[in-house]
This record gives structure tokens, sequence and C-alpha cells, in this order.
């Protein structure tokens, strides 16, 4: 089955409802050897792709992943990123902020991890937890000493969706394509997937009591991530919702966007101008002798 990328991005100014987008569609796969085959090809027509981005230095890619705990984002950057070379791609997970962080603008930690021309940077987790967790905890914002605070009215979260916006566009103009997936799990599995942290030795170190008590909160960040797709889903940074009930099905679908991102770019390698294909072919010489 072909993947068509338009069936999980979120147009821009439609008011998203999570709970009309699906957690699990008909696979694209019919058995895990197929899928490893699949997924192989795209991996390596991926690395293809990500040494013309290195070669025309054009053009950069932001890739970023959101999720509710437990819905893969790390599996998904480990298995569809392992084909491409690590010197041209640079990944960056944000947890808490630190003591300096929270002395600056909410966006100043990231932007000092964004990818140069020719290179894909990937957020785990992002500048959007600032409208996700510290709207659903707001009195995080308390120790981010902000000037007129209300973190009980939507104006600050509108003001940073703005802010947001703006970033993106600006990256645009000046060549770094951003692509944000929200991997849409569904909270049966979510259950499911902690009770095998749980179960199996070997998965015990990724659980704690903390992820059952954000879980109480599953109302809560559905609807920032609404209002929060809804608000920043644009032309040039869409937002996808890949449904991650099936892990194997998420990353064929992701690594489908991400090619379907690198296609989109008018890339080439340098051409090189006479003067230097002469000079390449006397080298020749100069070796073959």
């Amino acid at each position: 089955m072909k993947i068509n990328c338009k069936d999980f991005r979120v147009r821009e100014g439609k008011k998203v409802n999570l709970a009309k987008w699906p957690t699990e569609v008909k696979p694209y796969y019919r058995s895990n050897k197929q899928f490893k085959k699949i997924l192989s090809g795209r991996i390596e027509k991926m690395s293809d792709l990500q040494n013309l981005l290195y070669a025309s230095n054009r053009y950069a890619v932001l890739l970023i992943f959101q999720a509710m705990d437990a819905a893969g984002k790390d599996s998904a950057i480990k298995h569809v990123m392992s084909g491409v070379n690590p010197q041209g791609c640079q990944v960056f997970s944000f947890k808490h902020p630190s003591l300096e962080e929270l002395d600056h603008d909410f966006l100043w930690r990231t932007s000092r991890c964004l990818p140069e021309r020719g290179r894909i940077g990937i957020f785990n987790r992002s500048y959007y937890e600032e409208v996700l967790i510290v709207r659903v905890h707001p009195e995080l914002l308390h120790a981010q000493g902000l000037p007129d605070m209300a973190p009980e009215e939507d104006t600050i979260w509108q003001e940073r969706y703005r802010s947001i916006r703006d970033l993106e566009a600006h990256l645009h103009r000046n060549g770094t394509r951003v692509v944000k997936f929200f991997l849409h799990l569904s909270k049966a599995e979510q259950r499911n997937r902690f009770l095998a942290r749980i179960d199996e030795p070997d998965k015990n170190w990724k659980f704690s009591r903390a992820d059952i008590e954000e879980r109480k909160y599953w109302t809560d960040y559905m609807k920032a991530y609404e209002a929060c797709m809804s608000a920043t889903s644009t032309r040039h940074a869409p937002w996808y919702v890949v449904p991650a009930d099936d892990k194997e099905n998420a990353r064929l679908i992701i690594s489908e966007i991400i090619l379907d991102t690198f296609h989109g770019l008018k890339m080439e390698y340098p051409k090189l101008s006479e003067k230097h294909r002469k000079e390449l072919r006397s080298l020749r010489r100069l070796l073959a002798k």
C-alpha cells in the first residue's frame, strides 16, 4: 500500500480534534520481513538524500517529535534514522530546563541546537513543551519569572503560539525546513506498554511513578495538543499526526514523510567550473603515472 503523507498532515487553519484522528490504521506491510525490507529501502534512500543535502549546503532539516509517554519517539528516531551518517545528523532531547535556561526566553535553549545548513536536526521534545506540559501544569511558569504572568488566561498561550509561528517562518525563509510529528497513541495502548515496562526486566528502567501521575492528566494533554497543533501547523512547518499504536506502521509513515520532505527540496550536487574540471583531469593524469 502506498502511503499518502497528506492523510496525516494537519492543514493550516484547521481545528484539530484528536478523537477524530486514528491511533491505528491498516498496516502498510504484510509481514515483519516485508516491514524490514521496506524500511531498509527507505533508510538507504534517506542516506543518499542526506549526502545530497550536505553537498548542496543550501538547506537544513529539523524534525520535531512530540508525544505522550511510551508512544515510541525514541525507537522511531533510532530505527528510522539508523542509516543516516551521524556526522550529518544531530539529536537533542529536552528535559526539564536548567537554571541558566530558565533565565532566558522559552525559545533560547532550543535555538542553540538548531541544525546548520547541510545537516538534519532532530528534537526529541522541543520548545513545544512550553505550550504542552507547562500548559497542563501552569505552576511551572512561576519558575520562569515572567512579567505580567497570567497562566489562568489564554493570552500567554496565544502569545507563545505566535512566537513559535514567527520562529518557524524565519527558519523557513533562511533555508531550514521544519517537520513536526505527533505520535498519536491511544490511552489503552499506553497502558499496555506501561505494563510491559513493569513485566519485562530489561524495560524496568523506563518506568517510574511519575509516568502514572502524568497519565491522570491525559484529557488535559489532549486538549493542549489540539490547541497547539491547531495554532501552529502551517504550510511551511506542518504537523503530522502519526498513528502510533502500531510502532512498525508509525516508522514507515514517518520515513515516508521525511523522504517526501527531502524530495520537495531543490537540491543538486555542486557544478564544477571548466577550470576546476581541467585541474581534476590534470591531477588524474599525475596520479595515473
